[in-house]
């Protein structure tokens, strides 16, 4: 049974989508919605769907802004974006994120029945494999291949790629899959030989240096965006990390 995203900030509109078609028909067996951006990407995230559909306006956010990101985690998911503007740089920015298809709304439900059935017999059965080839990947932090680590651990791996910069923990994830968080620790210790937290502090440090290295930010709105509101903390974590202060690693660059 393949899974279903519908985003868009409005209601109706996401009643109206999960009636266009038969969506059990074409086997989607879970259906879920979002209208906002910070949630679409904590949905999809937590439960990988097969096809995403992004209204390009969420808000005051963009759909394919969303795309974007989710591809810079690796999910497996394939897109389409809807519209009810015409504009010629929505519809490139679509393409430049790798969506399947740009419909303009009202959606025309021959067309969304087209598009549904080519992506289920090109993507989702003919060429899954190949999509899913970026998971041979290594994670950054523990050196691993993604394809050699179970489910479970992909998922909270993708978590905390979607979510360093808040206030992220082991009980929250552990919460969003209903697992004891103790247990689910334990578990995460025995497949990475990293705890949880000790994971969430080299990816933030990672994402730091990259930051450091590459853009002119102040120190302290770098520590901010990878989920550090005290400065010195921050410092510290670093220094222990990679054995120079940021100041440091600037300067060295």
């Amino acid at each position: 049974m393949y899974k279903l995203l519908i985003v868009d900030d409005e209601p109706q509109i996401l009643e109206g989508m999960k009636r266009t078609i038969d969506w059990e028909k074409y086997g989607f067996g879970r259906i879920e919605t979002s209208e906002t951006y910070e949630g679409a990407i904590s949905k999809a995230v937590e439960f990988l769907p097969d096809l995403a559909i992004f209204d390009v306006c969420i808000g005051k956010q963009r759909g394919y802004d969303a795309i974007h990101k989710l591809n810079e985690l690796r999910l497996p998911s394939k897109y389409i974006i809807m519209s009810g503007y015409g504009e010629f740089q929505y519809a490139l920015e679509a393409i430049r994120c790798g969506v399947k298809d740009y419909l303009l709304k009202p959606v025309d439900r021959s067309k969304l029945q087209n598009l549904v059935e080519k992506i289920i017999e090109e993507d989702l059965h003919g060429t899954l494999a190949g999509a899913n080839r970026d998971d041979l990947d290594m994670d950054p932090v523990l050196g691993v291949r993604y394809d050699s680590l179970s489910k479970l651990t992909n998922r909270i791996l993708l978590i905390v790629k979607a979510e360093y910069a808040q206030n992220l923990s082991l009980k929250s994830v552990a919460e969003r899959f209903r697992m004891n968080g103790t247990y689910l620790g334990q578990l995460f210790l025995k497949e990475t030989k990293k705890k949880f937290s000790e994971y969430l502090m080299a990816y933030r440090m990672l994402r730091a240096q990259e930051r450091i290295r590459s853009t002119e930010e102040k120190i302290i709105s770098i520590a901010l965006s990878v989920g550090y509101p005290n400065l010195n903390y921050f410092y510290s974590h670093f220094h222990a990390y990679f054995g120079k202060s940021p100041s440091d690693l600037r300067r060295k660059e």
